[in-house]
């Protein structure tokens, strides 16, 4: 056979079109870009999130609450922002009121505290580590109340937003009738976003109890 003949005769092998590399790179360069801003999104809002971690334990320590406690009221109040302030005048991280902040004030003695206190509570309760401290302080207060009552941090949240005396009330049953649970506790409160601010607070803090475990 001539050999243009064996040549021409032979089939010829069809070639997988090549994948352009410029669309290649785009598509690593694009996936590297999102796990960047996941990775870095997360670790942001867990420096955001636990930067007073230590300052929450020293006053937690000092004024026995529970540290997870006050860090579920800080994510719920403020999201730790503490230049933010309230509606009402509450100021700082734990959002404390000036009323609140001068009850402090007056409680320690102090007369330096409590002129500052009176002639400018917002750089006072501005300050992270003394925001936190007014608040522990003012969490072991309402804690007096409920110190033989089961679920007492549920009653020690609500009486952080509504007041001690309402929760309190919200508390009471019957002589000699045994103690309501936090569950029965919370269907009392009759203020809806006193409720909702303690189903969220209370769901929080048990979730970081479970982690911590």
């Amino acid at each position: 056979m001539h050999p243009r003949q064996f040549l021409v005769g032979t089939p010829k092998k069809e070639l997988a079109p090549d994948i352009p590399p410029n669309w290649m790179k785009r598509a690593l360069a694009a996936g590297v870009i999102v796990l960047t801003l996941i990775l870095g999104a997360y670790l942001f809002n867990r420096y955001w999130t636990h930067r007073f971690d230590a300052l929450i334990a020293r006053q937690a320590a000092i004024y026995r609450v529970d540290p997870d406690l006050v860090w579920s009221i800080i994510y719920e109040e403020t999201y730790f922002s503490p230049w933010k302030n309230g509606a009402d005048g509450e100021i700082g991280l734990m959002q404390v009121t000036p009323t609140v902040g001068r009850e402090w004030a007056t409680e320690t003695g102090m007369s330096d505290l409590q002129r500052q206190m009176s002639a400018d509570p917002q750089t006072l309760l501005r300050d992270p580590e003394r925001n936190i401290q007014i608040g522990c302080w003012y969490l072991e207060k309402i804690s007096e109340q409920f110190q033989d009552v089961p679920d007492a941090e549920t009653r020690m949240v609500a009486g952080y937003n509504a007041g001690p005396s309402r929760a309190a009330e919200w508390s009471r049953v019957a002589e000699g009738a045994p103690p309501q649970s936090g569950a029965e506790f919370i269907k009392r409160i009759d203020i809806p976003s006193t409720r909702a601010y303690v189903v969220s607070i209370m769901d929080r803090y048990r979730q970081l109890k479970n982690a911590n475990r």
